[in-house]
C-alpha cells in the first residue's frame, strides 16, 4: 500500500509514488531477440559473401574492432540484466550498460600502453590528437570592470562567457536529478571549486577570477541548475503515474501525450540519504561525493595527459556517456544503501562507473605522474589538513562519543528510575505495615472494652 515500508519483496518503500499501469505489453515491448539475431547475421553474411575485403590493413583493422564491439552491443541489449529505469526502453539502458564495459576495456587498454603510444594511439580515433595543446588560461586579469579598455570595459566578463556556461549549467540540473538532494549537490559544487583553488599550480585550466569561480560558477551556473533541479524533483515526485497503453487511449490527444510521457521516469523514488542516521550511511554519503569530486577531476586532467583539445567531441561523448550511466548509478547505490536486505550487492552500472572512475585515475597516474607529484603550497596544506580533521572530528563525536554519552546518561537515568522505584516501594511497604499495626491495637481495645 502507499506509504508502506519495504520489508521484503514486493512491499513499497515509503519514498516510492504510487503507479497505476493497466498491464498492456505491445510489439515495443517485446524482446525481439530472434529478429535481432537474424538481421546480426545477414549483415555477417552479406559482409562474408557479397562485399570484397579491401586490402587496407588499418582500414579493416578499424572496421573489424568497430564490428566486434557492434555485435557485443546487439548482445547486451537484447540479453543483459534490466536495471532499475524502464523508461524510455529498458533497452536503453542496457545498451549504456554495455557502453560502459566497452569504455572501460577501452581505458583498461591505454593503461597498458607505453605514455608515447598511448598518446599516438588516439590518432586511430582522430588524426588530429596526439599533439600537445596548451591549456588556456581564465586567470589573469580579473576586473570586472577594466576602465584600461575604452572600448569594452566589460571584455573580461565577456571572455568568460563561452559554450561551457551553459554547459555548467546543464550539468548540473541532470546532477541534480541524479542525486536528488540540495545539500550534496551544493556540497559537490562548493568543493569542487575548492579543488579549482587547489590545484591551479598542475593545472593552468583550473585558474580561474574569484568571481568566474564564486559568482559564475557556484552561484549563477550550478546554482540555478541545481534550483531548476530541484524544481523538477519536486514536480516528478508530486506526478502521479498513471500508465495506459497506447492504442487503449481513445483520443488523438492523448496517445501524443501518452508519447511524449513515454520519456519521463515510470515511476519516482524520493532519495532521503540522511547521512547523520549511522555510520555506515555517513561513509557511503562521503564515498559518494568523493567518487564525484574524482570523476570530475578525471574530465580535465585525462584530455590534459592524452592530448585532447577541450572541445573536442570525444570529451563531450564521455560527458553524455556519465549523464546516462550516472543516474542509473545513483539509483543502484541509494537501493543498496537503503535496503541492504533486499539488495544484497551492488547494482552493475555503478560497480562499472566505480571501475571506470578508477582506471581514469589510474591512466592520469601512469600518463603524467610529474604533475600529480607537484606540491601544493602550504597554505593549502594546511587548509585541507584542517578540514579532515574537522570532519574526523564531527565524525568521532557523532557516531562514537556522542553514543557513548548518550549511552551513559541512559544507564544513568534508568538507574535513578530504578533506586527512585525501590524508594517509593520501601515508603509504600513501611506504610502499610504502620496501618496494620494501628488496626490490630484497635482490635485488642475493642476486645478490652
Amino acid at each position: 500500500p502507499p506509504g508502506a515500508e519495504r520489508d521484503g519483496p514486493g512491499l513499497r518503500r515509503s519514498t516510492e509514488s504510487e503507479v497505476y499501469d493497466d498491464g498492456t505489453n505491445t510489439f515495443f515491448w517485446r524482446a525481439h531477440t530472434l529478429t535481432v539475431l537474424f538481421i546480426l547475421t545477414c549483415a555477417l553474411g552479406y559482409v562474408t559473401l557479397l562485399e570484397e575485403t579491401p586490402q587496407d590493413t588499418a582500414y579493416n583493422t578499424k572496421r573489424g574492432i568497430v564490428a566486434s564491439i557492434l555485435v557485443f552491443l546487439c548482445f547486451g541489449v537484447t540479453q543483459a540484466k534490466d536495471g532499475p529505469f524502464s523508461r524510455p526502453h529498458p533497452a536503453y539502458w542496457r545498451f549504456w550498460l554495455c557502453v560502459s564495459v566497452v569504455y572501460e576495456l577501452f581505458l583498461i587498454f591505454i593503461l597498458f600502453q607505453t605514455v608515447q603510444d598511448g598518446r599516438q594511439f588516439m590518432k586511430y580515433i582522430d588524426p588530429h590528437l596526439g599533439v600537445p595543446l596548451p591549456e588556456r588560461d581564465y586567470g589573469g586579469n580579473c576586473l570586472i570592470y577594466d576602465p584600461g579598455n575604452e572600448t569594452d570595459p566589460f571584455h573580461n566578463v565577456w571572455d568568460k562567457l563561452d559554450g561551457f556556461v551553459p554547459a555548467h549549467f546543464f550539468g548540473w540540473y541532470l546532477k541534480t536529478l541524479m542525486i536528488r538532494d540540495w545539500w550534496m549537490c551544493m556540497i559537490i559544487s562548493v568543493m569542487f571549486e575548492f579543488l579549482e583553488y587547489s590545484l591551479e599550480h598542475q593545472l593552468p585550466n583550473f585558474s580561474e577570477c574569484w568571481w568566474d569561480h564564486w559568482i559564475m560558477d557556484v552561484i549563477l551556473c550550478n546554482g540555478l541548475g541545481i534550483y531548476c533541479g530541484m524544481k523538477t524533483l519536486s514536480w516528478l515526485s508530486l506526478k502521479t503515474y498513471k500508465w495506459q497503453g497506447l492504442w487503449n487511449i481513445p483520443t488523438y490527444k492523448g496517445k501524443m501525450k501518452r508519447i511524449v510521457f513515454q520519456f519521463t521516469p515510470y515511476s519516482w523514488v524520493k532519495f532521503e540519504w540522511k547521512p547523520a542516521s549511522s555510520l555506515r550511511r555517513w561513509l557511503a554519503v562521503c564515498g559518494i561525493i568523493f567518487v564525484f569530486l574524482l570523476a570530475e577531476l578525471n574530465t580535465f586532467y585525462l584530455k590534459f595527459v592524452l592530448w585532447m583539445p577541450p572541445e573536442h567531441y570525444l570529451v563531450l561523448l564521455r560527458l553524455v556517456f556519465f549523464v546516462n550511466v550516472g543516474g542509473v548509478a545513483m539509483r543502484e547505490i541509494y537501493d543498496f544503501m537503503d535496503d541492504p536486505k533486499f539488495y544484497k550487492k551492488l547494482g552493475q552500472q555503478a560497480w562499472l562507473v566505480a571501475a571506470i572512475t578508477a582506471t581514469e585515475f589510474l591512466i592520469v597516474v601512469k600518463y603524467d605522474p610529474y604533475t600529480l607529484t607537484l606540491s601544493l603550497p602550504f597554505y593549502i596544506t594546511q587548509c585541507w589538513i584542517l578540514g579532515i580533521i574537522l570532519v574526523l572530528t564531527w565524525t568521532a563525536w557523532r557516531f562514537f562519543i556522542r553514543d557513548i554519552t548518550l549511552r551513559y546518561k541512559e544507564i544513568r537515568r534508568q538507574k535513578q528510575e530504578h533506586k527512585y522505584e525501590k524508594d517509593k516501594c520501601l515508603s509504600n511497604g513501611d506504610g502499610h505495615s504502620s496501618m496494620l499495626e494501628e488496626q490490630n491495637g484497635n482490635k485488642l481495645r475493642e476486645r478490652k472494652l
